[in-house]
């Protein structure tokens, strides 16, 4: 099975390459944001062909029973920065894009891989995707207050799921919590991240991959 790993950022890809130095999983960066997902998704469809892709790296977490370090696996994925309106098309939900499913949903099967990590720090749910570094309680809570269920809130993992979808590639998300924007007000957690836990954590997602 190929298996095409996506990133957004250099510190990411440099850790998740080491993690995967010794297999012939392909880790690629596509760059920050919703345009660079998308392009990059589409690359390594176009050039690799690959059987599956996984968004990989680190997204804010969401809710009582969410902590750093956790695993969120996206059982579905929409942008929580779009809204088409409602004067064409009055089926078109928040976060979602006019002609598309307002959810994008995890491949089955990858998600079922998913559950046999067996882990109590892995959660299966919704992921939410915007152009915007979530740095503040106000942004979360407004965030929340439309998709009051989201596990994690990142800025690519919808982009790539819909290119995708479009392309017929199994997809799936597969995101470390680097921080809890409504427990932190500086994103302190964000930072002490990426300087303690972020090396222990990217080896859940080599976990995942060699039940596949």
């Amino acid at each position: 099975m190929k298996i095409g790993i996506i990133v957004a950022m250099d510190k990411e890809l440099q850790q998740l390459q080491q993690v995967f130095a010794d297999s012939d999983v392909r880790v690629e960066k596509c760059g920050i944001g919703k345009v660079n997902a998308a392009l990059g998704a589409q690359r390594m469809i176009n050039e690799w062909h690959p059987d599956a892709i996984i968004s990989s790296g680190c997204a804010g977490g969401n809710g009582n029973d969410i902590e750093v370090q956790d695993v969120v696996v996206s059982t579905e994925l929409c942008y929580h920065d779009v809204y088409c309106g409602a004067a064409i098309d009055h089926g078109t939900q928040y976060g979602q894009v006019q002609g598309l499913p307002a959810r994008f949903p995890g491949d089955p099967y990858l998600l079922s891989k998913s559950l046999e990590l067996g882990a109590n720090c892995v959660h299966q749910g919704l992921i939410v995707t915007g152009d915007w570094f979530v740095d503040s309680k106000e942004k979360m809570r407004d965030i929340i207050a439309h998709f009051p269920e989201a596990k994690a809130v990142d800025m690519e993992s919808a982009a790539i799921a819909q290119t995708c979808y479009i392309s017929k590639v199994p997809f799936i998300s597969f995101r470390v919590i680097s921080d809890i924007p409504l427990r932190d007000t500086d994103a302190s957690q964000y930072h002490d991240f990426w300087n303690n836990v972020a090396d222990r954590s990217f080896q859940t997602t080599r976990a995942f991959v060699e039940l596949l």
